[in-house]
């Protein structure tokens, strides 16, 4: 059964950070990776990422799906831009190197190649984190991280709700679909797309009720016991920061500065080296 966006438990030290530390340190690599385009900065966040996966024990195979998803969207993304947009880059960098014209305003410029290349190193900079942050995190902890930065609570509880739902829609699915084909419901790669997918629709309709009555479960559970009731609530997950918590936000924190001073140093948010 694929794994989308599952907790992953593993003994690895990204586990053991807390998980406030995990949420501030994913915001500030997101708006490091966003904030600038030097190429220089955004080619050394995706090894860092290598390296923290490494440390994290999490597996490619466990995240392949997600992975695999990913790829087909940038792949996607980068074909649009340049069938709307094929100057692009000429517009950014102010020159224009041609390497071939694939005829009217489509050529094929060092400049247009350049900016992809910049929107395939910000893909690679920010969702290997964001998987991460995913696979590490329990969703309790989660939660008591956005409940201390200041979310409400019910709120924070409701995402993790959602999070640890993830996993048991799947479960469902996987549950339902091999009782299906076991009635004959041919779902196998023998048969054509099309096929598959109308049989995957038919399980769509046993997986939403059975997700009401297991959602009008769970709330009819919180509302009995007083959820919201309070202002204010207890965490069982969370845990005061450490040594590893203050180094790991000190160095995330760092690499933002960074992307700002490069910022700065450059003149703007682009690192121009035609000129």
């Amino acid at each position: 059964m694929t794994n989308i966006f599952n907790y992953i438990d593993r003994p690895s030290p990204i586990h053991r950070l807390t998980g406030a530390t995990k949420l501030v340190c994913l915001l500030l690599w997101s708006l490091a990776a966003m904030t600038t385009y030097d190429t220089r900065f955004l080619a050394v966040l995706p090894v860092i990422s290598i390296v923290l996966f490494r440390i994290s024990k999490i597996r490619i195979r466990d995240v392949s799906f997600m992975l695999g998803f990913t790829a087909v969207f940038m792949v996607l993304n980068n074909v649009l831009i340049f069938l709307f947009s094929p100057q692009h880059g000429v517009g950014i960098y102010g020159t224009k190197s041609v390497l071939f014209s694939l005829g009217g305003n489509y050529a094929v410029t060092k400049e247009q190649l350049f900016y992809h290349l910049n929107l395939l190193l910000k893909y690679l900079s920010t969702i290997p984190i964001v998987l991460l942050f995913v696979c590490t995190t329990n969703p309790s902890e989660f939660a008591a991280s956005l409940n201390r930065i200041g979310v409400k609570y019910t709120i924070a509880y409701s995402v993790a709700l959602a999070l640890r739902y993830i996993p048991d829609i799947q479960r469902e699915y996987h549950e339902i679909s091999q009782a299906q084909q076991a009635r004959g419901v041919e779902m196998s790669k023998k048969q054509s797309l099309f096929k598959r997918l109308k049989s995957a629709a038919a399980i769509l309709i046993p997986l939403v009720l059975s997700s009401m009555d297991r959602i009008e479960l769970i709330s009819n559970a919180m509302e009995l016991r007083g959820f919201g009731k309070n202002k204010k609530r207890t965490w069982y997950m969370g845990r005061k920061f450490g040594r590893a918590d203050i180094l790991c936000m000190a160095f995330c924190a760092l690499l933002f500065v960074l992307a700002l001073a490069l910022n700065a140093l450059n003149g703007g948010r682009y690192w121009n080296p035609f000129i």
